[in-house]
């Protein structure tokens, strides 16, 4: 029996290779390999699990080494308070010395009190030098003009051989340790008199 020519046409129509075949082959052999892909997240969680580890040692090493430095700091800084003057006290033992000797040459028979005096001088002038060794500076401003942040005043006076405003004698002498003010100097200050402003006001201008 002979078959229509449209049933030969569709039996013979050729195949459409646009379209995807469904039997291709995954390029993602992975996912069909659950197995491996566990495997991988394993080891790369061992890894981190290393890494972290290892900061750890780090961070405890620092804090480690923090603690030794502020431990030190903290010794150095109580011996240096403890043992700090020892230079200071050791020169000063020659000017304890200088006063032992002239109190044992006072107790003598012998002893006058212009002796005593002469060595009470050179003791005088030693600690002197001792202080000025040491960055102490005596404050003497006999004569000079009054500055209140090196100076007290105690009183003011009437004077003719002082200006007004300058220092007329020195009740205490003050003393300056480099540049900061251990005491100030007490002080009387002369003031302007009667006879001062009247020469001001008849002196030509």
């Amino acid at each position: 029996m002979l078959l229509p020519r449209k049933f030969l046409t569709i039996f013979t129509k050729p195949q459409d290779r646009s379209k995807p075949m469904t039997d291709t082959i995954d390029p993602n052999p992975s996912a069909a390999d659950p197995q491996g892909e566990l495997a991988a997240l394993k080891a790369r969680l061992a890894e981190t699990e290393q890494q972290v580890a290892a900061l750890r040692d780090q961070s405890l090493r620092a804090a480690a080494e923090a603690d030794n430095v502020r431990k030190r700091y903290e010794r150095e800084v109580a011996t240096s308070l403890k043992y700090g003057a020892d230079r200071v006290l050791g020169d000063l033992l020659a000017v304890i010395d200088s006063l032992e000797l002239g109190l044992k040459a006072a107790e003598a028979p012998e002893a006058s009190a212009r002796s005593i005096g002469e060595g009470l001088v050179l003791t005088h002038k030693q600690l002197l030098s001792f202080l000025e060794k040491h960055g102490v500076k005596m404050l003497d401003p006999s004569g000079q003009p009054f500055n209140p942040e090196l100076h007290e005043a105690v009183s003011a006076v009437e004077s003719a051989e002082v200006p007004p405003n300058h220092v007329v004698a020195v009740m205490q002498k003050g003393y300056r340790l480099h540049e900061r003010l251990l005491r100030p100097a007490m002080v009387m200050v002369a003031r302007a008199g009667a006879n001062t402003a009247t020469n001001a006001q008849n002196s030509p201008q």
